[in-house]
Parts: structure tokens; sequence; C-alpha cells
């Protein structure tokens, strides 16, 4: 118990979290596209056009209006990660991402690319359907869809998936271990949001390909 008690330990568990915010999944994903798959040999202004849209839509967008809403409401961060406050952020976040899934839709973004955004979408309402009875991590989820998305891409660009799977295996692992030093979440919660965001990444990224 003095482990989880110890301030080092949670500093480092909340900094963790901030590196490997949910808010950030979809822009990893993209930033691995164009570094190491045929992608990078896109011109320059797509990958910035690309990226600055999904910078904006599914970080800078989200993240301004909940903390409008936070401040509007008084609340403070810990308070905004109640179950039953939980809703609005939701809420907030998926009809963001709804607005860039249309756009990359109407300039014929690739399917496969797409995908990113869809599973990142449908791994959002799961959870947010499900926080009505379970508390389900967030992070996990966002750390799944990335260890997903290695899986699907491994098929989509034929490389051998194992080094990053196991760089994300152990990256979840110390996300979900982040969040129960923090008391935000069970094992089962951490393990139920990787699962969510996995599966929710393979399937649709792969539907697109």
């Amino acid at each position: 118990m003095k482990l989880f008690s110890s301030k080092g330990l949670i500093k480092a568990a909340h900094i963790y979290c901030l590196l490997f915010s949910p808010f950030y999944a979809p822009l990893w994903a993209f930033i691995w596209l164009f570094l190491y798959s045929y992608l990078r040999l896109l011109p320059l202004a797509y990958k910035i056009f690309i990226l600055v849209t999904v910078l904006m839509f599914t970080i800078v967008i989200p993240r301004v209006t909940i903390n409008i809403f936070r401040k509007i409401n008084k609340w403070t961060h810990w308070q905004l990660s109640h179950r039953e406050h939980r809703y609005t952020p939701y809420l907030i976040t998926i009809a963001s991402y709804v607005a860039c899934v249309i756009l990359f839709t109407k300039i014929n973004t690739a399917q496969f690319m797409l995908g990113i955004l869809v599973a990142t979408l449908v791994a959002g309402v799961l959870c947010g359907i499900l926080n009505i009875w379970w508390k389900v991590s967030t992070h996990t989820a966002a750390m799944g869809g990335l260890t997903g998305t290695v899986v699907a891409f491994s098929y989509i660009f034929y490389f051998n998936p194992i080094p990053m799977m196991c760089i994300m295996l152990l990256l979840s692992g110390l996300m979900g271990t982040s969040r129960m030093i923090l008391r935000q979440h069970s094992l089962s919660q951490v393990i139920g949001g990787f699962f969510i965001g996995f599966i929710s990444a393979l399937v649709f990224i792969m539907i697109g390909w």
C-alpha cells in the first residue's frame, strides 16, 4: 500500500496519463502512417493538412470545449472524472469526431485512414454507453486502439507487428497501472477499456481496407 501512496509514483502516473491522453491516440496513429508507411511519399502539404485537421478536431476543439463547460459548472478536473459527470465530455468529443469523419469523407480520404477516426468514434460511443453502469477506462481504450491499429496496419502494409506489439502492450500495461494508482479505475475497467479499443480499431480499419 505504501507504494501506491507514494507522491512520486502518483505524480509519474499523472504525467504518463497526460502524455498518452485518449485525445492524442488518432494523431499518434496518423503520425505513424506518415512516417513508416508508403504514405510518407504523399506531398508534405497534404500530410500537414491531415495532421492539423486531426489535431483540431480530436484534441483542440474537444479539450477547449470541455474546459469551458467545466469552468461554467465550476467543477475541478477530479469532479469531471466522476462517472455521473462524464456524459457531456463524451458527447462533446463524439460530436467533434463525427464532424471530422464527415469532413474526411467529403475530401475522399483513404478508407483505412478514415477507419482510424471511425474506430476511435465507435470506441468512444461504446465507452459512453457503458459509463451508464460501469466506469470503463477511456485511457486504456485509447491504448488498445493504438495496439489494434498496429495489428491492422501490419496486414495492410505487410510488416512484422511483433516488435511494435510488444512496445504497445508494455505502454498499455503502464497506462492501466497508472489509472489504478490514481484510483480512477479497477483492473476489470482498464482491461475492458483496452479490449474495446483494440477490437474497434482492428475491425473498422480492416473494414476500410
